[in-house]
């Protein structure tokens, strides 16, 4: 798996925890020439890729000319023959035909694009750039394109309730996307919008509410056919996104660019959150990450944690690599949600119930060690 970060953004949206900064076009050539360093010094730390992610921040931001380039990169170093799944998010404003033609003549075969909601006062207040209209036009060039194409969408928005998400959720499904994600908004420390809530601006939504939200959109997507396969992921059937559930069930991965993680033979690698350092390392020819070994016992928790993230749950059998005093603790910690209700499975396998999955992270801190 082979993970590309473009940290660039035309503005920061209010509940965005992940790396980015507002438009800096004057790093973006340097940037993407730094990404082609980093690739040729670590391409060799995993197998041949079949799965490659462009995230961000905004890959959509980059101008067409720089967005061949970027590609060229990776089509240079990876085999493409060998990838199963390339993904690249986008905005909907960003979304033209020129672009998209683009994308596909290196490969590209998925689209990941954030809508959010078909509000325009609720998009403006969270930070979105685009408008209901613009996401509306985006969506019928993606099915023109044939693509295969994921939308996202958020609830529990500032001022949302239940009318607006019920709306924004049933447009969105009238459109079919093969993929969709829908997640609770979350309030982070560091973002404008927990500041906003700390400043009495925004009233953060109520759990009753939340709980009504969710169970309707397991209630709609059951209803077209969709299969609610990871906490926020929602799939028709052959259509769960392969890179991601890499990422779900252990497989090591390769992140490339600014902030970005890796995991590759049981030690995680950082990358540091500064453009221009990441520019200056690799410009030297210097190491860009710092390293750290993960303990058996932190190995253990993340394959608790990715696992009972998903509709597959945790298989027990595939503990038996752990030592054992770990493997009974963890198990004592099992009985004890399992009698809960907390859990349900069967002798080799256990899930989180769909109904508890937006409570799945207080159940996984009662199950690590």
């Amino acid at each position: 798996m082979l993970y590309l970060h473009i940290p660039f953004c035309h503005s920061k949206c209010i509940y965005c925890d992940f790396f980015s900064t507002p438009v800096a076009s004057a790093l973006y050539e340097s940037y993407i020439d730094a990404i082609g360093e980093e690739l040729t010094l670590r391409i060799g730390e995993i197998a041949s890729p079949s799965s490659i992610y462009i995230g961000g921040g905004t890959p959509s931001i980059l101008p067409l000319e720089l967005t061949e380039k970027l590609l060229r990169i990776v089509s240079n170093h990876v085999d493409i023959n060998r990838v199963r799944e390339w993904t690249i998010e986008m905005n909907p404003e960003d979304v033209t035909p020129d672009r998209l033609d683009l994308y596909r003549s290196f490969g590209v075969n998925r689209i990941s694009m954030g809508v959010q909601s078909f509000h325009d006062k609720t998009l403006k207040r969270i930070g979105r750039r685009h408008t209901a209209d613009q996401a509306i036009r985006a969506i019928e060039l993606l099915q023109k394109s044939g693509l295969n194409f994921s939308l996202d969408l958020i609830y529990g928005l500032p001022d949302e309730g239940m009318e607006e998400w019920s709306d924004s959720l049933a447009r969105m499904l009238s459109y079919e996307p093969a993929h969709f994600s829908a997640y609770l908004l979350s309030y982070e420390p560091g973002t404008a919008l927990y500041k906003m809530t700390e400043q009495g601006k925004i009233t953060e939504t109520s759990e009753q509410l939340a709980v009504a939200m969710y169970e309707h959109l397991c209630h709609e997507a059951a209803a077209r056919g969709y299969q609610h396969y990871e906490i926020s992921n929602f799939s028709k059937p052959g259509h769960k996104s392969y890179h991601n559930s890499r990422y779900w069930d252990g497989t090591p991965y390769l992140g490339i660019g600014c902030s970005a993680h890796s995991f590759t033979g049981g030690i995680r690698k950082f990358n540091p959150a500064d453009i221009k350092l990441y520019i200056n390392r690799l410009s030297n020819h210097e190491t860009v990450f710092e390293a750290e070994p993960e303990t058996i016992t932190e190995q253990l928790n993340d394959m608790i944690i990715t696992a009972l993230r998903t509709s597959d749950g945790l298989k027990i059998s595939s503990l038996d690599r752990f030592p054992p005093h770990l493997v009974n603790e963890f198990m004592q910690n099992m009985r004890r949600q399992l009698a809960a209700g907390n859990l349900i499975g069967t002798s080799d396998r256990i899930v989180i119930p769909e109904r508890l999955w937006l409570r799945a992270d207080a159940v996984m801190r009662e199950l690590i060690l």
